[in-house]
């Protein structure tokens, strides 16, 4: 398995890269490309694409972590851009209306609607429960919070808004054969429930954990938690870990932790 990392907060040090909030990654893996979200901003996804010779045509499966814009704003660029039909796996929740608080009101889920994406080529394959969508390339559906979640916002439904859950939350499980790879978005079930979900679908060890941990302001007792009963092997953090909980897992972790940044890869 092959991952390129396409859209991270920070550029790292390579050339002709731009670094901007949100996440986006190319996993590949038996012949297979898969592109794990898209960012905020379609122009910065496709500039990146192109420096990294990445051509949105082609890419065989869209896989969407959760229904937040830093995640999926770039989808209307990358589907203009592909000029060809693809199918998109996620949850059935990722349309919902959502709403932050902080530091102002405003909406923070899919900068578009389902109708607009599949006028352009989105073929939505939707589900709650785990699902192989292509030779080892797995959906892990729904993820049990056993403990602590990072769940953020709320949800806007008839005129009321209720606490987000949310519950479209999924990770992308590779199979590697004696062992898993599982990438996540922003990890907001919580990266000990991912981790664990993940082990429990395909009864096999989690070789690394990649993505974003949404950790950033979390607590030391919340951050030693991870630190003593995470399972992965090893952990690859960006997006929304937060610089100052990555230096402590980095100090507690040493080598089992890297932080990722647009144009890294990871080869496993």
């Amino acid at each position: 398995m092959k991952l390129t990392v396409i859209y991270e907060n920070h550029a790292g040090f390579k050339r002709n890269l731009l670094g901007a909030h949100g996440f986006s990654t190319l996993v590949e893996h038996g012949g297979i490309k898969v592109l794990v979200d898209t960012g905020t901003d379609g122009e910065v996804l496709l500039r990146n694409m192109e420096a990294l010779e990445i051509r949105p045509e082609e890419i065989d499966y869209l896989f969407i972590t959760h229904g937040h814009y830093d995640h999926t704003g770039g989808l209307k660029a990358f589907l203009e851009a592909r000029g060809k039909r693809i199918k998109v796996i996620a949850h059935p929740g990722i349309f919902r209306r959502r709403i932050a608080l902080k530091p102002h009101r405003r909406k923070i889920g899919i900068p578009f609607t389902r109708e607009e994406l599949e006028e352009l080529g989105a073929e939505f394959i939707l589900s709650e429960k785990p699902f192989e969508f292509a030779p080892g390339f797995i959906s892990s559906g729904e993820i049990e919070r056993r403990t602590w979640d990072r769940a953020v916002g709320y949800l806007e439904e008839n005129g009321e808004l209720l606490r987000d859950p949310v519950i479209d939350d999924i990770a992308l499980i590779v199979d590697l054969g004696d062992s898993i790879a599982v990438i996540t978005g922003c990890g907001h079930s919580g990266v000990l429930n991912i981790a664990w979900h993940a082990e429990d679908v395909l009864g096999k060890p989690v070789k690394a954990l990649i993505g974003g941990l949404h950790l950033s302001g979390a607590s030391k007792e919340l951050l030693d938690d991870v630190v003593e009963k995470i399972d992965a092997e090893k952990l690859y953090a960006g997006h929304c870990t937060g610089i100052d909980s990555y230096a402590y897992l980095k100090a507690r972790l040493g080598d089992r932790i890297e932080h990722l940044h647009v144009g890294k890869t990871v080869e496993l």
